[in-house]
């Protein structure tokens, strides 16, 4: 290979939070003199940031990683995260991966690729490393703690991120909720939580290179700063990134109903920077169901948060999820569900059919109900989901909101800028002669006169004048 850099290809399962730590590792390979590469290309390394909150999330990790031994069969191949957390005794048996990162260990990764290639090359003159039978090579280094009573926050960081215009800043990590079909307390640990002076530096650095919206994400976000010894909200901390100079938006990532009390939306509202843009976790909108799935609050309390939010905004967009087809939903209950959905009018909702987990509770629960009625009821739920999506976006219709533009992209024949409003509704502004194309730039807040104009296939979009 000469001087040419060693390539390293990454790819991610998962969440925004994994996604965040596949950005970090893939900065950190750059930092070590490594080129980053598609994960189609052949390379040297190839890193997978898998992910276990399903069992078709683990099958398509596994996936992953055949993929990437196929690809190149002399390449080194590293499985990070929750799969490796989860799965660790299965995948050293296997020798699916030649380095395996757990969770809270992935700063590690280029000092643990170098311990790799040490062993791997000392071995170089002996026969080759495996099981004598198989053939397969056998995983030389594992880097898997017992999270259990982990309580130190793994410190990863950005320069740059795959959005041009806003950045995903991980503040928190680890669960203690337990739900009953969620595998994440045991892969992630506990709450561990990110220290302010950490989150702002980050920021200031990405606000230096032009980011102008920072999303706050974690795994249990609502969490954050409880484990401190001197505990520290998250409003203090929201409150400290909107005094970054150059950072115009602050959007919040995935809250759990019961953080939003009214002393934290008169926070919230105070200030100007915070996107009323809000998604809290629902999973259900039937009480019996909320039981079996060992979530903390009722329906009615979760409407209340809503209306508490409404009354502090506008017209907040408000998302949430949704798992349809849990253990024992009858369909009475789906039907509560579905009324509850409605009644709380949602932006948007993410709807998931129920996915068995083993190691949960719930996979054990009897009553599992069968595949063609939770795709049913999936299908039922979509089509609420963009009724009401469709609703939302039409108050917007004739008013003045500012977008953030962030990409240009071909509409009906011409070139348009699109980018979110604050409510995270996506406009589209025509670049119609050469002076708008110099204005309208990614990463520029523009004010804009949102239209009711549609063009086939850009169904959700809606379209403005400057």
């Amino acid at each position: 290979m000469g001087n040419r850099k060693k390539r390293a290809a990454l790819h991610n399962l998962g969440c925004k939070v994994n996604a965040y730590e596949t950005e970090a590792m893939g900065q950190s390979l750059l930092e070590a003199g490594y080129e980053l590469v598609p994960f189609d290309e052949e390379a040297e390394v190839y890193l997978i940031n898998t992910c276990s909150v399903t069992n078709m999330a683990d099958r398509k990790s596994r996936q992953m990683l055949h993929r990437a031994r196929k690809r190149n069969p002399e390449a080194v191949i590293v499985a990070a995260g929750c799969y490796v957390q989860a799965q660790a005794e299965e995948l050293l048996k296997s020798g699916d991966a030649d380095l395996i990162i757990g969770n809270n260990q992935k700063g590690r990764l280029v000092g643990l690729l170098t311990e790799y290639e040490e062993k791997r090359y000392a071995k170089e003159s002996g026969p080759q490393a495996g099981d004598g039978s198989s053939g397969r090579r056998k995983t030389e280094v594992c880097a898997v703690l017992d999270l259990t009573h982990e309580k130190e926050y793994e410190e990863l960081s950005l320069l740059k991120t795959a959005e041009h215009t806003r950045a995903f800043i991980k503040i928190q990590d680890g669960c203690n909720q337990f739900c009953s079909y969620c595998i994440i307390p045991y892969t992630r640990g506990r709450i561990r939580s990110r220290r302010p002076e950490d989150i702002l530096a980050e920021i200031r650095r990405l606000a230096g290179a032009g980011y102008r919206e920072v999303v706050l994400t974690g795994i249990h976000l609502s969490s954050y700063g409880k484990d401190f010894e001197r505990p520290v909200p998250l409003l203090t901390v929201i409150g400290q990134v909107a005094e970054v100079e150059g950072i115009e938006r602050i959007r919040l990532g995935s809250l759990e109903p019961r953080i939003v009390t009214e002393e934290f939306v008169r926070g919230l509202s105070a200030i100007s920077k915070v996107c009323p843009h809000f998604h809290l976790s629902l999973q259900s909108g039937c009480d019996q169901t909320l039981r079996r799935m060992n979530r903390h609050y009722t329906t009615q309390e979760y409407a209340a948060c809503c209306e508490l939010l409404r009354s502090y905004y506008e017209h907040p967009a408000i998302t949430t999820d949704v798992i349809v087809g849990f253990p024992g939903e009858t369909e009475e209950e789906f039907e509560t569900t579905l009324s509850f959905l409605e009644r709380i009018s949602f932006y948007e909702m993410h709807v998931f059919k129920y996915s068995k987990r083993q190691g949960t509770k719930a996979a054990a629960m009897g009553s599992q109900v069968p595949e063609e009625v939770k795709t049913n009821r999936s299908h039922r739920a979509l089509a609420l989901s963009a009724r009401l999506s469709g609703d939302f976006r039409k108050y917007y219709e004739g008013k003045v909101r500012g977008i953030l533009l962030e990409e240009e992209q071909e509409i009906g024949g011409r070139r348009h800028m699109t980018g979110f409003t604050k409510e995270y509704v996506k406009a589209a502004v025509e670049l119609s002669d050469p002076a708008a194309r110099e204005a309208l730039v990614p990463g520029r807040i523009l004010p804009v006169r949102l239209s009711g104009r549609r063009e086939a296939g850009w169904e959700g979009l809606l379209f403005a004048e400057p």
